[in-house]
């Protein structure tokens, strides 16, 4: 578990962050119709990306940038860093995007997310620099996930341009004690042996809830609790999901709603990056699932 009182706590400048993610949400989901075609160009990652991904890489970065004590913008979309004029670590932030995780779900019209991570140091850096993070579901309804050093809420998004609110709707948002779901991504047949003999562990206990967004399965594992992965798989050992912009977020959230998040040896926020784009497996969740998970592993 991470200790709350060492990030220092949320400040007006992570607060703004925050009201400038909840200001573009409604943009993003209406321009989403008419962006489900291919860009023709690839990521930083090499994968090929969705008009949708492009524009709200585009959105989101002219208004962080433009928040006060933003140092630098880093986005899953783009090889480097913004610098949006301070010094992080020094007083700025740099703060990192998943525009629109699980956009290969906009074809078919289902949830999609943004996830973001305001991390107190240049990245590529530990998820223990992190001292806020959080997304955005577009579901059936546009929610945002906030965690900080006061815990993490829940609130609903509503209305567009200058009219966007957020309202709270879950203040002290935890996992339940009693898990009912689970999410494993990556192909069957690509899992190694140890997480295949686990997960026919856990379908005996648990319900499946999977839709190929990690916004949304996790956002399913925080309101039923249980746990979430997408493992190292047999042709891909780092996994499949990104460090800096989904793994240390999303375990950030985890950990401050009461459960944890590991790699399967360590925790994720402790994983030390070589570079912004490391990819790295993640297992979240309640506590003892994850913990039997890492044991199965080892």
């Amino acid at each position: 578990m991470v200790d709350p009182a060492s990030d220092g706590g949320a400040d007006s400048t992570v607060e703004a962050v925050f009201d400038a993610v909840a200001a573009t949400a409604p943009e993003i989901r209406a321009a989403l119709p008419g962006r489900r075609v291919e860009s023709g160009t690839e990521n930083a990652s090499g994968e090929s990306v969705l008009a949708g991904d492009l524009y709200a890489d585009e959105l989101l970065g002219e208004a962080i940038t433009a928040v006060d004590g933003v140092g630098s913008f880093v986005s899953e979309e783009r090889e480097a860093a913004v610098d949006a004029g301070g010094a992080v670590g020094e007083g700025a932030y740099a703060v990192a995007i998943d525009p629109l995780d699980g956009s290969s779900n906009l074809r078919s019209n289902n949830a999609m997310g943004t996830v973001v991570g305001v991390y107190d140091a240049p990245l590529p850096a530990t998820g223990r620099d992190l001292v806020a993070a959080g997304y955005v579901l577009y579901g059936p309804i546009t929610t945002m996930v906030v965690a900080d050093a006061s815990g993490v809420r829940e609130e609903v998004i509503a209305g567009d341009g200058e009219g966007v609110e957020r309202s709270v709707v879950e203040a002290d948002l935890r996992l339940p004690d009693d898990p009912l779901v689970y999410g494993f991504g990556g192909r069957v047949p690509d899992w190694p042996a140890e997480f295949t003999a686990y997960a026919r562990e856990i379908e005996d206990e648990l319900k499946l809830r999977y839709g190929g967004a990690m916004v949304g399965d996790v956002n399913q594992v925080l309101t039923y609790g249980g746990i979430f992965a997408y493992p190292a798989l047999v042709d891909a050992p780092d996994g499949k999901l990104r460090l800096s912009f989904e793994a240390n977020p999303i375990a950030y959230i985890i950990e401050r709603a009461g459960g944890t998040a590991t790699d399967g040896e360590q925790h994720i926020l402790d994983v030390e990056p070589e570079g912004v784009h490391d990819r790295v497996p993640l297992y979240v969740g309640n506590e003892e699932l994850v913990e039997r998970l890492q044991a199965a592993l080892a």
